[in-house]
C-alpha cells in the first residue's frame, strides 16, 4: 500500500522507493562532507569512499566498477573520484563528469556508465548519455576509456 502525502493541499501517492530515498539521504550527506574539503582532501578522501563502495557491492557489479574505475581514472586523471547518491563518481571543478550505478543499487536488470552535463561527450544532435553494462571486454574497455578522454577535453 502507497503512502499518501500532502503537496500544496492535494494528496498525491508516494513515487519514491525505499532504495531511492536511501540513495537521496546518502546524496544529501555527501553533499555536506563533500563542501567542507579542500581539494587535496577531496580527492584523498574521495578516493578511499570510492573503493569502499566498490568493496561492499555484490559480484558482478563490484568486477565492473572495479574496471571502470582503473579504466577511469588512468583516462583521466584530473577527475576526481567521489561517491554521488551512494555510487562511484568523477568529479571536474566539483561538477560530476562520470557515474557509475551498479544493477544492486535499485534493483535493475544491468549496471550504468552514465555521464553528467559537465561531459563534453556531445555528438550532434543526439547522443547517448548513458550506458547499460553487463560486461567490459576489450572492445567496451576501449570505448569506455574513448569516452572518458572526450569528456574531460
Amino acid at each position: 500500500m502507497a503512502d499518501k502525502t500532502a503537496t500544496k493541499g492535494r494528496s498525491t501517492t508516494e513515487t519514491f522507493t525505499a532504495d531511492e530515498k536511501a540513495a537521496m539521504r546518502e546524496r544529501a550527506k555527501e553533499a555536506k562532507t563533500q563542501s567542507r574539503r579542500d581539494p587535496e582532501a577531496a580527492r584523498i578522501e574521495g578516493e578511499r569512499e570510492v573503493l569502499a563502495k566498490i568493496a561492499d557491492m555484490p559480484s558482478p557489479d563490484r568486477e565492473l566498477a572495479e574496471r571502470l574505475h582503473e579504466l577511469i581514472t588512468q583516462a583521466a586523471p584530473v577527475l576526481v573520484p567521489r561517491t554521488y547518491y551512494g555510487m562511484p563518481a568523477y568529479s571536474k571543478d566539483g561538477k560530476v563528469v562520470v557515474f557509475f550505478k551498479p544493477a544492486s543499487k535499485f534493483g535493475s536488470r544491468y549496471a550504468t556508465l552514465g555521464f553528467e552535463d559537465a561531459a563534453m561527450i556531445d555528438d550532434g544532435a543526439m547522443f547517448p548519455t548513458s550506458f547499460g553494462v553487463t560486461e567490459l571486454t576489450t572492445a567496451e574497455a576501449k570505448r569506455v576509456t574513448e569516452l572518458v578522454k572526450k569528456a574531460v577535453s
